[in-house]
């Protein structure tokens, strides 16, 4: 009788590249863009290689926007700049999934571009 092990870490990388487009999320329901990852990420982070690096880097990613987001509104009343940021943060949040996702099936590590490490 062969013994066969359970917790072996697999590569997957198509699952990477889908953890970063589930933050597109946001854009096309209006919510999920931070609890659909945070969950594909809790239940896979031991099961996939790099999952928890490219999960981490997802959960910082969305509270680093989420921070802009809260600094940006107040700074309207600034002379209008907290409309820049909340534009800026709106193509941030758009591109750096894409291109995250882009690496991850390539095989690379995620880029942390303008992410505050909070994990």
């Amino acid at each position: 009788m062969e013994v066969v092990n359970q917790n072996s870490v697999r590569t997957d990388n198509t699952l990477l590249a889908i953890t970063h487009l589930t933050q597109l999320l946001h854009y096309v329901t209006g919510f999920g863009g931070f609890i659909v990852p945070l969950i594909i990420w809790a239940t896979s982070r031991k099961n996939v290689e790099g999952m928890d690096e490219h999960g981490r880097t997802i959960i910082n990613f969305q509270l680093s926007l989420l921070l802009y987001i809260v600094i940006s509104i107040p700074a309207i009343l600034l002379l209008g700049l907290g409309i820049l940021g909340l534009i800026g943060v709106g193509i941030l949040g758009f591109v750096m999934p894409i291109v995250n996702a882009v690496k991850a099936s390539n095989g690379e590590p995620p880029s942390r571009f303008l992410t505050i490490s909070f994990l």
